[in-house]
C-alpha cells in the first residue's frame, strides 16, 4: 500500500500534509510536554529569551496547564489522523460527502489557526515581534508553521492544485452531485 491512497477530497500534497505531517506535528508536542524535554522546557521555549531553561517548574498550576495544552496538540492529531482516514475509507466513492465534512473541519482548523497565530503574536515582547532571527523553533512552529497550514486550508478551499467537488461549486451542481451518489 502506497503512502498516499486514493483520496479524491483530499489529493497528492494536501493528503501528505493534513494526513501524515500535520498530525505528526501536534502529536510531538504533546509527548515533548509530558515526557522529554518536558513542562519545564515547553514553558521556557514559548517565549524566547536566550536564558537557560529551569530544571522545573515551581507552579503545580503551570505544570498542569502545559500538560493540558499538550492534551489538546494531542486531540488535533488524533482527529486528523482518525477522522480524516474515517472519511476517506467510508466515503470512497463520495468525494461530495468527503470534501463537505473535511472543509467543516479545516474551517474549525482555520478559525483555531487565526487564533493561535494572534495569540502566539500578541504574547511575544515587543522586541520580537518583527525579529524573526531571533526566534526560536517553538515561535517558529507556532506562528510561522501554522501561517503555512492556514495557506494551505485556504488554498484547499480555493481549489489550488485539485478539483472542487462540493465548496465552488454551484448550488444546482451540488445537489446534482450528491443525489447522484445516492442512486447509484
Amino acid at each position: 500500500m502506497s503512502l498516499i491512497s486514493e483520496f479524491p477530497a483530499l489529493p497528492g500534497f494536501y493528503q501528505l500534509l493534513f494526513l501524515h505531517i500535520e498530525p505528526i506535528s501536534t502529536v510531538m508536542p504533546a509527548v515533548m510536554a509530558w515526557s522529554f524535554p518536558g513542562a519545564a522546557w515547553f514553558h521556557h521555549e514559548l517565549i524566547p529569551d536566550g536564558t537557560p531553561v529551569p530544571a522545573s517548574l515551581t507552579d503545580p498550576r503551570t505544570t498542569m496547564a502545559i500538560w493540558q495544552l499538550g492534551n489538546c496538540y494531542l486531540l488535533l492529531g488524533l482527529i486528523s489522523t482518525f477522522v480524516f482516514r474515517a472519511v476517506r475509507d467510508a466515503l470512497q466513492d463520495n468525494p461530495v460527502a468527503q470534501e463537505r465534512i473535511l472543509g467543516a473541519s479545516f474551517t474549525a482548523l482555520a478559525l483555531a489557526d487565526v487564533t493561535h497565530i494572534l495569540w502566539s503574536f500578541i504574547g511575544l515582547p515587543h522586541e520580537l515581534k518583527y525579529d524573526f532571527a531571533r526566534w526560536n523553533p517553538m515561535t517558529h512552529g507556532n506562528i510561522t508553521f501554522v501561517v503555512f497550514l492556514l495557506s494551505m486550508r485556504l488554498a484547499w478551499f480555493t481549489g489550488i492544485g485539485r478539483k472542487r467537488y462540493y465548496y465552488g461549486q454551484p448550488q444546482s451542481q451540488r445537489a446534482v452531485s450528491a443525489n447522484a451518489k445516492k442512486t447509484s
